[in-house]
């Protein structure tokens, strides 16, 4: 984790107490917006709530927006932003195994924690689960490792891989967003009729 804050400022052994009220602080806006509720995020896969993907829409667009904004100005450098390795097979098959987890159980990993801490049941017993989950990954890892690491993509953005230039693929993810906006919320006024 780099510097939440330039050096000099606050000491360097400050960062992991900053991340936690950070976390906290997170946690709190995600109880407060209802994301601790299996009903609402799961809404998104029912047609009946779409909270969740405008929520997360939003954030991916502002921030991605932010970030080229930072480095346009010059207060940030593009290119020494850490990007993830990609594994092509490791992200189809984990994104399946999450994608079912989350309509089956109704909660994504960060909202299950957040709805623990409020002592809900189902999302005890659904981070056992993730923890089960992770137990026997990481046991039976010699066994999973051509899988996750397999396809090897290197270092690369959705940019990079779709070969488009960045600020065309912000225009595009933008329009992308308004669609989904706008379908979400017809689907969600069909539902209505029909439920009400």
């Amino acid at each position: 984790m780099g510097p939440l804050i330039p050096n000099g400022v606050i000491p360097y052994e400050w960062n992991s107490i900053i991340a936690i009220i950070i976390g906290i602080a997170f946690g709190f806006v995600l109880e407060a917006s209802g994301f601790s509720s299996s009903r609402k995020l799961a809404g998104v896969f029912y047609g009946y709530d779409f909270a969740v993907l405008k929520v997360f829409f939003t954030a991916a667009l502002v921030a991605l927006i932010g970030i080229l904004y930072m480095d346009y100005l010059g207060y940030i450098d593009m290119s020494k932003l850490y990007v993830h390795p990609t594994y092509l097979w490791g992200a189809i098959i984990g994104g399946a195994v999450m994608g079912i987890g989350f309509v089956a159980g109704g909660f994504c990993p960060g909202t299950s924690l957040c709805a623990v801490a409020i002592g809900k049941i189902d999302a005890i017993i659904y981070v056992i689960g993730i923890m089960i989950g992770v137990f026997i990954f990481s046991e039976l890892y010699i066994l999973f490792q051509p899988i996750y690491e397999g396809y090897f993509e290197g270092n690369i953005t959705l940019m990079d891989s779709l070969g488009v230039n960045r600020y065309w693929f912000v225009f595009i993810f933008t329009i992308i967003a308004i669609i989904a906006f706008i379908v979400s919320d017809i689907i969600r006024k069909k539902q209505k009729k029909i439920f009400y």
